[in-house]
């Protein structure tokens, strides 16, 4: 039982990782930094220099790696060596997308967030291993933690779309709703296997239904994060200094008044927790990190941005929701 909470522990730290690694990605543009998947320009470890990409003159190409040639990319059919004239013949288009830029930083941005996205896999594998110690007791730890395992690979799955798509919008929120949903069942698996504790109150009803209230509006807050994360990025490729002379969507006003929502419900929740004398520490984070989320909202709506807002922003809003969903399972347990 030990090993398997520090496996699970392990992997939901690495999924975190994961969410903070993506997040920079976003931060920086770097989203197409491999133009494919799973390797990054036809290589396992990506190119650091231009000079890699272009074609060369008596050179060992291998299958499937990628070159840029007049503004596309090409992929090399076979393994050969160049003569010194270009041949047409040894290579194909490259038909997934037509986005053929190459910065290194992008590059390596991405390909670090592919890394942490590897591990993650790995650890979720290990997991699904060591839960067959739980068979003959509880079979449902088991069974979750095989389903976490295809998660994983559904969400691996997700990212290749959404290079492939040239990170469409909608792709872009599936991906990051399915990286909740491998961090909600984590923390069940957590939970349901950690060693039980005497608790001093049970919860009321009000407060179950209260808590799942604001896990769903901290979930509807997330997909509305991203419909004004779209605009973000429209704003960005305008490259306008004060993007709050630009025309403002409506989510971007929902979004900003569902906040003030969401913070009030949770500390209510707060208050009702402690009235209820339940011995949980977990709400206080829920509020700081609630706060800390607001404020970076705030800082980058009146000061354009400044470098890491975003990422903090999209981290604090995934932590929110693990947390709540914890302290959810906790009153539940509490209630029976």
């Amino acid at each position: 039982m030990f090993s398997f909470q520090k496996i699970a522990k392990t992997t939901l730290i690495l999924v975190y990782l994961v969410i903070v690694a993506g997040a920079v990605v976003r931060m920086t543009g770097s989203g197409m930094g491999c133009p494919d998947w799973p390797k990054c320009f036809g290589y396992y470890i990506p190119p650091t220099e231009i000079s890699q990409l272009l074609w060369k003159p008596k050179h060992d190409y291998k299958k499937g790696q990628i070159i840029i040639r007049e503004q596309a990319l090409w992929v090399a059919k076979s393994d050969f060596t160049s003569t010194t004239e270009y041949q047409p013949e040894s290579w194909q288009a490259y038909t997934k997308h037509s986005y053929a830029i190459f910065n290194p930083i992008h590059t390596w941005v991405e390909y670090i967030n592919r890394l942490f996205g590897a591990l993650s896999g790995f650890a979720t594998l290990a997991l699904a291993i060591a839960s067959f110690a739980f068979w003959k007791n509880n079979k449902k730890i088991t069974l979750l933690s095989v389903l976490l395992v295809f998660a994983m690979g559904f969400q691996a799955w997700l990212g290749a779309t959404v290079v492939y798509s040239v990170l469409n919008p909608f792709k872009i929120t599936l991906h990051m709703l399915m990286a909740l949903v491998i961090v909600t069942i984590l923390i069940y698996l957590i939970y349901k296997t950690q060693p039980k504790t005497k608790t001093q109150k049970i919860g009321s009803k009000k407060l179950r239904a209260l808590l799942i209230v604001a896990l769903m509006t901290t979930l509807i807050q997330v997909v509305l994060g991203t419909q004004v994360r779209q605009w973000v990025d429209h704003f960005s490729a305008t490259q306008i200094s004060g993007f709050k002379t630009l025309s403002v969507p409506w989510s971007f006003y929902t979004h900003r008044s569902f906040s003030a929502l969401v913070l009030f419900l949770n500390i209510y929740l707060w208050q009702m927790i402690r009235k209820e004398k339940i011995q949980t520490q977990n709400m206080n984070w829920v509020v700081a990190l609630l706060i800390i989320t607001i404020m970076s909202g705030i800082s980058m709506f009146y000061w354009d941005f400044p470098f890491g807002m975003q990422s903090l922003h999209l981290v604090t809003s995934a932590l929110i929701f693990g947390l709540q969903f914890y302290i959810t399972l906790q009153i539940k347990s509490l209630s029976k």
